[in-house]
């Protein structure tokens, strides 16, 4: 009987408004989101197609590399679309199954992000305070299944999000699951950084018994790029989550706007920072994108005359 009235206490189809107060100029905000979306699919496919034609760059960090593109493709792709097609052409209804497969599938790519960065920390650690054993202990089948894990710990903890979202329309008691959501932020966020913040700890200790200030500078770059994407990730989520809780008087559209910036930001830059931070990538990369450009110009390769002898 309880089922009965929870089904039908909960709507077939919602009403997604856009960004509420800010109706007047969807079009114009669609451009800019169609601009660092269509730039997010092209940097992060690029990186998958460099790295899976070029044997040389199938190392457990180019490994990681990839992955993190796909959690950038399919959390961008899991909003985007459907916000530019509000924007465009006002097609504003989903379906609650469709609702809650968005969110899960969001949430899911999210927390499997987080694993991977915590994983590139673990691969930074490895690199810098004992490289001598990096080959043996970083193979490619660990980091698979190390991401397997990751991912594994994301489907498990978000299953029963679609739950709670039913039980919050249902207007039932939702301590439980207030403090469940709680309790897998800290799991995912809070755990994840304390790895992260771990690692780096026992890099920083490594680098300062250093005594060269080259390899000083060595070891720092081989982080900068990292570090880069986890304040990138971290920080716009942390300061959304805060501004939910905390700032009931600042404007919805502002909300909304800030959620889909932390969403489109990141993967649009992750690709460009270690595009241009990671030399092997970046001539690799640079390498097809002039074979491209060259193709499109109709101008075919120059060769060198064949001599006679």
């Amino acid at each position: 009987m309880a089922a009965v009235n929870l089904t039908s206490s909960v709507p077939s189809t919602f009403i997604l408004t856009g960004i509420p107060g800010l109706e007047a100029a969807h079009i114009w905000i669609s451009i800019p989101f169609s601009t660092f979306y269509i730039i997010s699919l092209l940097g992060n496919f690029t990186v998958l197609f460099v790295v899976a034609k070029e044997q040389t760059l199938h190392k457990p960090m180019y490994l990681l590399l990839c992955m993190m593109a796909l959690t950038d493709i399919g959390q961008s792709t899991c909003v985007f679309p459907k916000a530019l097609f509000i924007f465009w052409f006002g097609f504003k209804g989903i379906t609650m199954d469709g609702c809650l497969t968005q969110m899960f599938f969001l949430y899911v790519f999210g927390a499997t992000h987080s694993a991977i960065l915590v994983t590139m920390a673990f691969d930074r650690y490895v690199a810098i305070c004992d490289p001598l054993r990096y080959a043996t202990i970083l193979t490619n089948t660990r980091i698979v299944k190390l991401a397997l894990v990751g991912l594994l710990r994301a489907i498990l903890l978000d299953l029963p999000l679609p739950h709670i979202a039913v039980v919050k329309i249902s207007c039932g008691d939702i301590t439980v699951n207030q403090m469940y959501s709680l309790m897998m932020g800290f799991v995912t966020i809070g755990l994840d950084l304390t790895l992260i913040g771990v690692s780096y700890g026992l890099i920083i200790r490594a680098v300062i018994r250093m005594s060269s200030k080259k390899d000083h500078k060595k070891a720092l770059n081989t982080c900068t790029a990292h570090i880069c994407v986890i304040v990138m990730a971290y920080t716009p989520v942390v300061f959304s989550s805060l501004t939910h809780r905390f700032g009931q008087g600042i404007a919805a559209h502002f909300h909304i706007l800030l959620a889909n910036l932390y969403l489109l930001i990141p993967c649009t830059l992750n690709p460009i920072i270690y595009g241009v931070k990671t030399r092997d990538l970046r001539d690799k990369m640079g390498k097809y994108i002039c074979k491209m450009c060259r193709q499109s110009l109709g101008s075919p390769l120059r060769r060198e005359p064949q001599s006679l002898t």
